[in-house]
Parts: structure tokens; sequence; C-alpha cells
């Protein structure tokens, strides 16, 4: 959770996914715009009951820090249940997540006038996604740009798409224009955001492929130093993204929604991989870049799941050489057909997902071995906080006076979750 007061514009509560840090930026700056400087905009996630209780304990906790502030609650969680935030006293507005990119929703008369406590519409109904130029995330170092959202898949644990919609994608050109202009204002690296990435270009005229989008934007935009993509769906990579991959100036690190290591509990998940599947997948992708560094989320305690059916998961960290591992202990969502399965007891979840957590660490140390006494050019964020091309941590020696700009160092050492790097003289 990020929670980012600003002078003289709105305070921002956000939880959840990179493309809510990137759409609270939108409404920043909507917010900003219409003079809404002490309102609490709290973009909330719903992709875990966890999720969701600890939006609701930071709007309880807004309310006591800011008193008398309106507090505008919006993001998936309110989305898919406006009526529960609406029933919260502190809680001013519940905004949809279509309507919450609008400008004119931010305007003070359409936002608090009036006795209606809930602006939110049927995002199944949503066709379009628009494009918001963001100037500024994370200083020059990094920028994001939403070039889809929703989905059109529907995985049995998962409530994601009913509070984003049905997948839409942002046309080519726009993208383009956007990654043009954020280059021009002097960031060094753009990341491509969506809910579900890989889907992009399905709904646009011609049904262009997300590899198309990347090797058009590195043609057109020659300046961009780095293009970044987040998290994909491992079944759904095209043969031009493949091709896009030896290109040097698109980093070397793949966030993979893998979510299971064997295959009976992903077809109850109704994914669309098989566990060869993937474990072939990172093998192609090293073969294509040896440098390539590999993420990805895994569920623990799916419903059925067996102890033989979590050592899948378990060994699948070091045979699809994961280095980063997002472990998600599995909770019912309401609605979801996976809700209705067989449940897995609460304890044995969570001893399982501390196994599966300890194993990600181990993986994590042996990736960063891996860089010691090596020199690299890791891409300053701020102070002395850095990253590899391959989106490993580096903590710098001394802060080096140039966030947004890759520097020259030497990989000293690690301390288990972040590289320890020598500035070069």
């Amino acid at each position: 959770m990020t929670d980012t007061p600003t002078s003289p514009g709105p305070t921002l509560i956000t939880l959840g996914c990179r493309l809510n840090t990137y759409e609270s930026e939108v409404m920043r700056g909507h917010a900003a715009e219409a003079g809404l400087s002490d309102a609490v905009i709290v973009n909330t996630c719903a992709v875990t009951g966890e999720a969701v209780r600890s939006a609701r304990q930071a709007i309880r906790r807004a309310a006591k820090e800011h008193p008398g502030a309106p507090i505008l609650v919006t993001g998936c969680a309110a989305q898919i249940d406006p009526a529960m935030f609406a029933g919260m006293p502190e809680v001013t507005r519940v905004i949809g997540n279509h309507e919450k990119m609008q400008a004119a929703t931010w305007q003070p008369l359409a936002l608090l006038g009036g006795e209606e406590k809930v602006r939110v519409n049927d995002i199944m109904s949503v066709t379009e996604t628009a494009a918001h130029l963001i100037d500024g995330m994370e200083g020059r170092a990094r920028a994001y740009v939403q070039v889809q959202n929703g989905c059109d898949h529907r995985c049995t644990f998962c409530i994601i798409p009913f509070g984003r919609g049905n997948s839409r994608s942002v046309p080519a050109g726009e993208v383009v224009a956007q990654v043009r202009q954020l280059v021009e204002t002097g960031h060094y690296e753009v990341v491509l955001t969506g809910v579900d990435l890989t889907s992009w270009g399905a709904d646009l005229p011609g049904a262009p492929t997300l590899g198309a989008l990347v090797q058009r934007i590195l043609k057109l935009v020659p300046e961009l130093q780095q293009l970044r993509i987040s998290s994909i769906d491992a079944i759904e990579i095209d043969d031009a993204l493949f091709e896009a991959i030896g290109d040097p100036r698109l980093a070397p690190f793949m966030h993979l929604s893998l979510q299971h290591g064997d295959d009976l509990i992903l077809k109850r998940m109704k994914r669309r991989h098989s566990r060869g599947e993937a474990i072939a997948l990172a093998d192609r992708l090293r073969s294509l870049r040896p440098d390539i560094a590999l993420g990805a989320d895994i569920i623990v305690g799916f419903p059925t799941e067996t102890e033989a059916h979590f050592q899948s998961s378990v060994r699948l960290v070091d045979e699809c050489g994961l280095a980063f591992l997002h472990v998600f202990p599995y909770s019912p969502r309401p609605d979801t057909p996976a809700a209705r399965m067989p449940q897995v007891d609460r304890t044995v979840v969570k001893a399982r997902a501390a196994k599966l957590r300890e194993s990600g660490e181990i993986a994590l140390k042996r990736h960063l071995e891996r860089h010691l006494g090596k020199s690299c050019r890791p891409l300053v964020e701020r102070g002395m906080t850095a990253r590899l091309p391959d989106f490993t941590p580096v903590k710098l020696a001394r802060d080096p006076g140039c966030a947004g700009r890759p520097v020259q160092a030497r990989i000293t050492g690690h301390d288990g979750k972040q590289l320890i790097g020598e500035l070069a003289e």
C-alpha cells in the first residue's frame, strides 16, 4: 500500500497492482485540477479477502488522520461491492472503476453534491479504454503506460473481471504517442501495463498482438532507452513478442502469471497452460535472452490442493528458474466457482505459503549471487536505490545524485534481498 499525501493536491492511498498506481496518478491530476485539495482518495484492490480488509482498515485510519476531509473510495473492491463501502460512516462517496478515470467525475459539485453515495456503473458495459498521460511517476526513472484494461478469461479463483470488466485495448497510435511524450519529458524507462496485458489488441481492428505493439514502440521511439513489460499470461506470448525479446532495449525481465505447478490444479483453476508448457516457456525465454530474470505469481492452498499438488509448485520454482516469487495464499472470493469447491484448512494454507516463500528466498539468493563481482549499469530510482535491467534491486554505497539515470557500478555483495553496489570512479 502506498499512502501519498501531497500539497496542495489530494491524499492518495493506493492498494494493489501497478495499474492501480498508474490510475491513482490520473485521479490525482483530475482531483487537483478540480480543487479537491483536502480530499482523501482510497484506490482499493480486490484480489484477495485480505486486500479488501486492508482497504477497510485504510479508510478508518484515513478518517482519523484527516478529520473532516471527504473520503472517496474507488478501485476494484469498491466496484465489486459498493454497498459494503457505502455502509461505512467514514466514506463520503463510492466511485466506480470506469468513473474514476473521467475528469468530470472529480468536479466538486458533481462529486460532493447531492445525497447519492454510490457512483458505480455496470463495468461490463464499458467497451473502450482511453489513454491517460502520466508524467512524473517515480521521478524521471520510470513511467507507466496503461495499454489494456479488463479480462475476458474466467479463472475460477479470480474476481478481478467483475471489477475491471471485459478486455479492451488502447490503440497503438495513442500508446506510441504517450511513450514518445514521456521520453521527451526525460523518462529513461517506460513500462507497459494492463490487467491481462497479452490480450492487448484482440478487440482492435486487425487484432494486432502485444508483440507487434512492442516492436512498433521500439521502432518508432528510437530515443527510448528501456521498455519494460509488466505481468503477462504465459500461454499468450506471441511470435512477435518472442522476436522482440532479443532487442537489448527491451528489459530482460518477465513476470509470468503461472499460478500453480500441478496440472490438475491448473485445470481446476481454469488456467490455459500446463506445467510442462510453463517449464518449456522458461527455457525458451532463456535461450532467446540468456540474461533474462523470471518472476511468477503462485497461489497456495487452492481448493482440493493436496501436499503432492503443493510440492509440484515448490519444484516449479527451480524447474522454471524463477528469481522473483509472489506467493498468494488462496482466499475464497464471493461468487467465484473456486469458492464453492472443497476448501483447504487455513492453517495448512498458511504453512504452505511460508514454505513456498522460503523456496522463493533461496531462489532469490541464488539469483543475487550470479551478479557478484560483475560490472553493471543499474538505473537510479532515488537516493541510493537502483535497479538492474532485469529488475534486481541494488543498494548503492552512496547517493550518486542522478535519480532517473543509470550509473556504472560493481556488485560487491548482497543481503539476501538486494545487491550491494559500489559506484565506479
